[in-house]
């Protein structure tokens, strides 16, 4: 099997995973220390926060300021609109920003925000055609 893992610099661990958790991810401690959490997002997909000391360790260039150009946009897929909507709500109460307005375009539904360091991140719900 396939897995994939993203690698994230944040500034603050401790608020990174509080903020992620209240958008209802778990860790697996075994992949975590003080200095990187392994976010577990699917069976085989994983975001790896890593505070910027330790990101650099795997790096020969700059960390980019997400807060002022974006290097990627993290997808993930949601169950319902009403899902799409919970996870957005959660993100801002939690301190993260929004990023573009919520879409609709019928047969796909999606909000977009920025996390504690302001990675974006889009959440989308696509409407199969027996829906």
């Amino acid at each position: 099997m396939r897995m994939i893992f993203v690698n994230l610099p944040v500034k603050n661990l401790e608020a990174s995973k509080t903020f992620f958790a209240t958008l209802g991810f778990s860790f697996n401690p075994d992949f975590s220390d003080d200095k990187t959490a392994c976010m577990i997002i699917a069976d085989n997909i994983y975001a790896m926060l890593l505070v910027e000391e330790r990101f650099r360790e795997f790096i020969n260039n700059d960390i980019s300021d997400a807060t002022k150009a974006q290097e990627v946009l993290i997808a993930l897929s949601a169950t319902s609109r009403a899902e799409v909507d919970d996870i957005l709500a959660k993100a801002l109460a939690g301190g993260g920003k929004a990023w573009k307005p919520v879409q609709d375009l019928g047969f796909m539904y999606g909000c977009s925000f920025q996390d504690l360091d302001g990675h974006v991140w889009e959440v989308m719900h696509m409407a199969m055609p027996s829906e």
